[in-house]
């Protein structure tokens, strides 16, 4: 897995690789975490950086005691394929 460190600003993930910031912007309300929209850049695209930022941001929610509501589509798809991570949907 390439160097990475995930950074929570309060309204969005970043994560870093490769000098490229792929980033998930999210809301908050209560015990609940809103995933509004995730972005790699094109550059970071098929090399899973996507995926290792969302399985970061849900192992932090899962730490926080945080359910997750994507509304970006990729988010859904990737909650629904991540078995690990899925009881965190709601």
């Amino acid at each position: 897995m390439p160097d990475t460190t995930l950074r929570d600003t309060g309204a969005r993930y970043e994560m870093d690789e490769q000098g490229l910031t792929s980033y998930a912007d999210y809301r908050l309300d209560g015990p609940r975490m809103y995933l509004d929209y995730v972005f790699s850049p094109p550059a970071l695209r098929g090399s899973g950086a996507s995926g290792r930022l969302m399985s970061a941001l849900s192992q932090d929610a899962r730490d926080r005691g945080l359910k997750i509501t994507p509304i970006c589509g990729y988010a859904a798809a990737w909650l629904r394929r991540s078995p690990e991570f899925r009881d965190l949907v709601g």
